[in-house]
């Protein structure tokens, strides 16, 4: 009887020593949560990238403003017949140089 128990004992320590350190034990489990946690944050990421890209996508669809803004910031363009002004910072005392 003592031998049947002792071997119960051994079965049972070595399936719970499996089910926390074993391969697809807690520790596998725990890591793969903490992975698929990292990657839906990721792709909450990449999904808000994606739909600010769409709302611009739709915007140059939809009418010139759009590129007309895009092409003064990016490439620096005016209409014809607009100036342009360049406003340089200036000194913090004034115009004259103080010595």
């Amino acid at each position: 009887m003592r031998f049947l128990l002792a071997i119960l004992l051994f079965i049972l320590i070595l399936l719970q020593f499996k089910m926390w350190f074993g391969e697809g034990g807690y520790r596998d489990v725990k890591r793969l949560g903490e992975r698929v946690e990292q990657q839906a944050q990721e792709n909450e990421i990449l999904a808000q990238r994606n739909r600010e890209l769409q709302a611009e996508v739709e915007d140059l669809r939809q009418g010139l403003e759009a590129i007309e803004e895009r092409a003064r910031s990016e490439l620096g363009m005016i209409k014809e017949n607009e100036k342009f002004y360049q406003v340089v910072p200036g000194r913090k005392n004034g115009s004259k140089d103080q010595e």
